[in-house]
């Protein structure tokens, strides 16, 4: 953490090293924020070069008092929040997900944090992966961005609401209403 304030602080003298390494240190979970909320890889990793554009333009704003990564984070959710808007609803394709997949070598043989995948294990995992893409892509985009800092990065409801500019009350609402939807959408898909 220590190492981090100094990084912001060198960064917002116009030290470029120092916001390579926040970048470095920042990269994956901007990254996988917008992947949850975009559903698609090109598009998170257009959102992922935008949030940090927007952050190197913004640093001299950001108050040192706030979590970087909550002020980061918040960037780039409204920034895909934007882009949802812009196109309504994505539907993540099999064939990209498929595509994403050939392009890490051998079809047959495929790595996940040091573990070989079998093509069965594979292929359930993407279809696991897709029906969580399309039950996302079916929520508002400020439910999905909730939803997404709530679970996938373990966000308090303060810091969702911080994130999100909302009170606690809206986010614990749009959490509740967005839980309620997924839990009826898998229902549905029963």
């Amino acid at each position: 953490m220590t190492d981090e304030r100094e990084w912001i602080r060198l960064a917002q003298e116009g030290d470029q090293t120092a916001f390579s390494r926040l970048v470095g240190a920042y990269q994956t979970p901007v990254y996988n924020l917008a992947y949850r909320m975009l559903g698609n890889r090109a598009e998170a990793e257009d959102a992922t070069q935008e949030t940090f554009l927007r952050a190197y333009t913004n640093l001299r704003s950001y108050d040192l008092q706030r979590p970087f990564s909550s002020w980061l984070l918040s960037i780039a959710s409204h920034y895909c929040i934007d882009r949802l808007r812009r196109r309504r609803i994505t539907w993540l394709s099999f064939e990209d997900e498929i595509a994403a997949s050939d392009e890490t070598g051998d079809a047959s043989e495929i790595h996940l944090k040091g573990e070989i995948l079998n093509p069965e294990s594979v292929v359930a995992r993407q279809e696991q992966e897709m029906q969580i893409q399309r039950l996302l892509a079916a929520l508002s985009p400020a439910d999905r961005a909730a939803i997404t800092l709530r679970y996938w990065y373990d966000y308090s409801y303060e810091e969702i609401a911080r994130t999100l500019n909302m009170t606690v009350s809206a986010v614990k609402s749009r959490l509740h209403r967005a839980r309620r939807d997924l839990a009826q959408m898998i229902e549905e898909d029963s």
